[in-house]
């Protein structure tokens, strides 16, 4: 599934992800979710081989690339069964963030390891007073002499469990104004007064998601990354790329259900032909892999956007990638599974844990509904309804 508009050494690097995929598969990562277990040796390679510090500058142990490269090491992994939800957030939103925008002391600490997987970082921004409204966030930073003191809640924050720190959005109160403004501070997990307990999911996967309370967490000066007016920026510095890794997570579980259906589709026989000879099975396959095609290429318009520093162009394409790439990923699935019929339910062929897995490309990070609103507020120049 190459594509002409991607360099011979973007070619080279599916390939040599896919492969890596072939390796582990969907059954190594819904064994390691059933036994509780994460998927250490599936990081371990794909640290090992560079694939997860594709994007960190190379000064610091990465591969100097982009958002690109990384969202198409998640396709691909998300391709052959096996996609990894920490790269999302530890080198893709976390990484990112403290390569633009952290102190000299910041990057040495973290880059390294985040780019050979020995360290990772979970983020924190949802809460559950705010959803989607970065503006009602409560959780608030405020200055104790040469500390930063953390006081609120946070909820579905992914893999606090094996972090080594969370990235925690909070509110500091602007000396000018008066008003509260976004700031990322580095969380270590064993700090005093951060707490954390599993949320029972329904959904089954080797990243477990946490609600988190934050007690008069004390940290030091140097726990704040970037500058302290910077504010909306520095936060959609990891957004957008969250957007676009989201983008890549569910192309490549699409393609992963859809190339079980093909596969079935042209074996299973039940009349003189093979049921994907038959248009009703046929075409809406072919719509589905139409629709994960138009995805991934705003996808990789999304992340060459963002790699180029546009960060207004990233923001849009971004929100557009990964709306058209959720819902081309749910249509993918859906009809995977109707074509295998009773079997596209059994454990045997993998599907049936994806009809839950695949709605929450549409409900995370952001809602279908405010990709909308952004798309007609900012796009459109449509009036606000709230």
């Amino acid at each position: 599934m190459s594509s002409t508009l991607e360099s011979k050494e973007h070619q080279a690097l599916r390939a040599a992800v896919a492969a890596l995929g072939q390796k582990y598969g969907r059954e190594y990562l819904a064994r390691t979710a059933r036994e509780g277990g994460h998927p250490d040796e599936l990081w371990a390679d794909a640290a090992r081989l560079g694939y997860l510090g594709v994007s960190i500058p190379e000064e610091y142990g990465g591969g100097g690339g982009g958002i690109t490269e990384l969202s198409l090491v998640l396709e691909e992994l998300g391709a052959a069964g096996c996609p990894l939800l920490m790269m999302v957030v530890s080198p893709a939103i976390c990484g990112t963030v403290i390569a633009r925008f952290g102190t000299d002391a910041q990057k040495r600490t973290w880059l390294p390891g985040l780019a050979d997987g020995t360290r990772t970082m979970a983020f924190g921004i949802t809460e559950p007073d705010a959803g989607s409204n970065s503006h009602r966030i409560t959780t608030t930073a405020r200055r104790d002499g040469d500390e930063w003191v953390l006081t609120g809640r946070k909820v579905f924050i992914s893999g606090v469990d094996i972090a080594d720190a969370t990235l925690i959005v909070g509110r500091t109160e602007d000396a000018k104004t008066g008003s509260l403004k976004p700031c990322l501070f580095i969380v270590p997990r064993d700090a005093p007064g951060f707490g954390r307990s599993v949320i029972d999911m329904e959904l089954q996967a080797a990243e477990k998601q946490f609600e988190l309370t934050l007690d008069e967490v004390r940290l030091p000066a140097d726990a704040l990354v970037g500058d302290e007016d910077a504010g909306l920026l520095q936060l959609f510095a990891g957004l957008n790329p969250e957007r676009i890794m989201t983008a890549a997570f569910a192309i490549g579980m699409g393609r992963y259900a859809l190339a079980k259906a093909v596969d079935y589709a042209r074996t299973r026989q039940v009349w003189k032909q093979p049921i994907g000879a038959h248009q009703a099975i046929a075409h809406p396959l072919a719509a589905a892999h139409i629709d994960l095609e138009l995805a991934r290429l705003m996808m990789q318009k999304a992340a060459q956007l963002y790699d180029a520093g546009d960060d207004m162009g990233a923001g849009e394409a971004a929100n557009m990638a990964k709306y058209a790439a959720a819902e081309a990923c749910v249509k993918a699935v859906d009809q995977s599974v109707h074509t295998l019929g009773g079997n596209g339910l059994t454990r045997e062929y993998g599907l049936a844990s994806l009809i839950t897995a695949s709605r929450v490309a549409r409900i995370a990070p952001v809602s279908r509904e405010m990709i909308l609103n952004f798309v007609s507020h900012q796009s459109l120049g449509l009036p606000k309804s709230y």
